[in-house]
Formats: structure tokens, sequence, C-alpha cells
């Protein structure tokens, strides 16, 4: 690998290459996790050099797990007849396609590899299930955690499962 420390090169065409003859541009590929702020998140050239774009896209992957716990622990449609039934599960399809997709971009970028990338997900995905999963703020109306009782489903999409 050229002495790239556990990456590879890649060349202009997104093709690896690991000898010393990479033509036009040369972007470093981290295949361990590192610490430091000259991350690739997502797209290319993002969050870039700029001072401030790194933790930019930390706070923006935090607010994105943030989101897909929340997604995952709300419940915004109601119940009704059914007539309502088709409506119902056109949002519901469109609520799990939304979440899938957020996690989706929170999985490609924890490959970044970037351990502040990773800890912000982790940390996001923590706080939101604080929040919008576990009782502290539901009070005594959720038991789905109770391992005596029957699981009751309190959302409209089904769980994550990793």
């Amino acid at each position: 690998m050229d002495g790239m420390h556990g990456g590879m090169m890649m060349n202009g065409t997104g093709s690896m290459n690991s000898s010393s003859t990479v033509h036009k541009k040369r972007m470093m590929m981290h295949m361990a996790f590192y610490w430091g702020n000259t991350a690739e998140v997502l797209f290319t050239g993002w969050p870039g050099t700029r001072p401030g774009m790194y933790y930019l896209a930390i706070i923006f992957i935090f607010f994105l797990a943030i989101i897909v716990e929340w997604l995952s622990h709300s419940s915004f449609l109601t119940r009704s007849n059914s007539s309502d039934r088709v409506r119902v599960g056109l949002a519901q399809t469109v609520l799990y396609g939304l979440r899938s997709g957020l996690s989706y971009m929170i999985m490609l970028s924890v490959m970044s590899f970037n351990v502040g990338v990773f800890l912000a997900a982790v940390v996001g995905h923590t706080i939101g299930f604080f929040f919008f999963g576990s009782r502290v703020f539901k009070g005594n109306r959720d038991d789905s955690y109770v391992m005596s009782s029957p699981r009751k489903t309190t959302t409209n999409l089904p769980p994550m499962n990793c």
C-alpha cells in the first residue's frame, strides 16, 4: 500500500490503485478508524478543509441520528375506520422510507471511519432514545420494556433491525 498506513489510494475514476503512479486527482480512503478533521462525509469535498465545516458535519450527523430515533419511537397516525387503511398505510410507508433513508445516510457517514463522526452518530442515537424511546418522559403509559408483560406496539413503524 505504499506506506499508506491502513489506507488505499483512489484515482479520479474511482478505481483502486496501490502504486505511486496515480494520475490526476488523489484521494485518501481510510480503512481503519482515525481521528482528524479531514474526513469526507457523505459527499465529495464535504466537509472540506474550511474551518468549522468538520464540526458542522459532526452536528449534522448528531441531529440526523436524533431524528431517526424520533421517527422510530413516535406515533403520528391515529387508527381510524377501515376506509382510511390505504391512506394510513401509504403514510406509514413514506415514514418508513424516510427513516430508512436517514439511517443509511448515518451508516454511510460512519463508513468514513472518522472517530468524531462515529461518536456523533452513537451519541445522537443515545440521546434520541433517551428522549423518545425510554420511559423517562412517557410516565406509566408505556410498559413495553417490562419483561413480564407482552410487547405492545406504540409506534407506527416497525422496529429497526440491525
